[in-house]
């Protein structure tokens, strides 16, 4: 039997590794971490996790299930598989707030149980809609009364200052963090501080004093020995009030920029009447209720209305993407509010998420993570293609690729938000037509149906891939 390989993204674990197969996802347990996986479990934490929604069910399967690994396999253990799994670089500032204040909550209620978390990575947790839920089972080892919090480092640069450098600065995370991957270096941020900053207790103990620490480790680094190393208790109580201040303080963040962005407002400025509104509506309504999509992607969501109205009329679980902080924000706000399971994301369309890290394999690109049942591309191609430069027909064969059948929005040069993009330079788009957009779209798909919902020629177009 061919022997069966992990996922990529789990190599660094030394617990144990995630595998995939037949759509269905396991996790192993190795010799060496079943002493803790098995405390662990005999405390009831997990089950507690489990019931309160923190962390993904888990059952304990047989191990012949994943046949030949190259592992010394103790225990495998079955999760569901979540619907899209998605990086911290992608996130909201609310959801990586979200999960920062998850993380925190679950290590001080393991704490009460004698337990803690091995690490603080950002991408132990995922996304339910906008429910932060945690996946690494395998974090939680028995506490040793007096020992230093192992992940502070790790959480000060994979939550905390990506959330400050917006709190702070004004500066959203996403591309820095997409750069670095393991979040940003304390020291690095450090840089961006002024004095006044420092008067604060959190910033100087969780960035000031850190990045020192961390400079004096690496200068020292050649001549340290193991036995170098400090060995003062930690007492718990202290453990605890850290934590606990950090949660504090995280709540109480907000981002510096709260004004209001170009597209946060869109459902009211887009230039669409209410009757035409209404006639997108019902249009993108009939395409799901035939399509009846379990996983719809909304390229371009903006205040996300019409990924609500997919969900109304049966989607399953919706992911939208957008570039405008404010739009992501205001689409997270409203999936909260709603309990919707619809998860904006901050994703530039014309530079979406690679495949990075190890070999290019351990953060899969956007194609590579999931395949969507559906897709709504509404009010983007003109941006894409006019203020972009992307060519028209690159542009519409890789939305067509995306999803087997869909909704692709053709907004023509006599529509005012085109000519306000047309307005701010040469129009050298001789092919951007409502006839070329048609040939393009027919040589790959079947046009299902179509419909001018705008005075100005706004055209919807439903397609379903040959």
């Amino acid at each position: 039997m061919e022997m069966i390989e992990a996922l990529p993204g789990s190599f660094r674990d030394p617990s144990g590794h995630v595998y995939e197969i037949e759509g269905q996802i396991f996790r192993t347990v190795l010799e060496h971490h079943a002493v803790h996986f098995e405390y662990v479990k005999s405390t009831g934490l997990l089950q507690q996790f489990v019931q309160d929604g923190r962390i993904l069910p888990a059952e304990q399967v047989h191990k012949e299930v994943l046949g030949p690994v190259e592992e010394d396999v103790k225990y495998v253990i079955q999760v569901p598989k979540l619907p899209f799994v998605t990086f911290p670089y992608e996130w909201s500032f609310s959801a990586l707030k979200a999960a920062a204040l998850l993380h925190l909550e679950i290590n001080l209620a393991a704490l009460n149980k004698g337990i803690t978390l091995s690490d603080a990575s950002a991408y132990n947790v995922q996304f339910q809609g906008t429910r932060p839920v945690f996946i690494d089972h395998l974090s939680f080892r028995k506490y040793y009364n007096g020992e230093i919090w192992a992940g502070h480092r790790q959480f000060s640069e994979q939550f905390l200052v990506p959330l400050l450098l917006r709190a702070l600065f004004g500066i959203s995370h996403n591309a820095w963090y997409r750069g670095t991957q393991e979040g940003i270096p304390v020291s690095d941020f450090r840089r961006l501080l002024k004095w006044r900053h420092y008067f604060n207790w959190n910033v100087l103990t969780h960035v000031g004093m850190q990045a020192i620490f961390q400079r004096a480790a690496l200068d020292a680094r050649m001549y340290l020995k193991r036995d170098d190393l400090p060995t003062s208790p930690f007492p718990l109580s202290s453990f605890r009030r850290m934590l606990n201040g950090l949660h504090d303080w995280i709540t109480s963040l907000e981002p510096a920029d709260t004004g209001k962005t170009l597209w946060q407002n869109y459902a009211t400025t887009s230039g669409y009447a209410t009757r035409e509104t209404e006639l997108k509506r019902q249009f993108i309504q009939e395409f799901v209720a035939k399509a009846r999509p379990k996983l719809l992607w909304d390229l371009g969501s903006n205040t996300g209305e019409y990924a609500a109205a997919a969900l109304e009329a049966g989607a399953e679980y919706v992911v939208g993407f957008d570039s405008d902080h404010g739009a992501v924000e205001s689409c997270f706000a409203r999936a909260s509010r709603e309990h919707l399971p619809f998860q904006a994301l901050f994703m530039e369309i014309a530079n979406p998420s690679p495949s990075q890290g190890w070999m290019e394999r351990e953060r899969s690109g956007l194609r590579e993570r999931a395949s969507a049942d559906g897709i709504l591309a509404l009010a983007l191609v003109h941006h894409l293609v006019i203020a972009n430069n992307i060519p028209f027909g690159q542009l519409l064969d890789w939305i067509v690729d995306l999803a087997p059948r869909g909704i692709i929005e053709f907004i023509p040069k006599s529509d005012p938000m085109v000519k306000c993009l047309l307005s701010l330079r040469d129009d050298i788009f001789s092919d951007y037509t409502l006839e070329v957009f048609l040939q393009i779209i027919s040589k790959k798909a079947e046009i299902v149906k179509t419909a001018v919902v705008s005075s100005s020629g706004r055209f919807l177009l439903w397609y379903h891939r040959r």
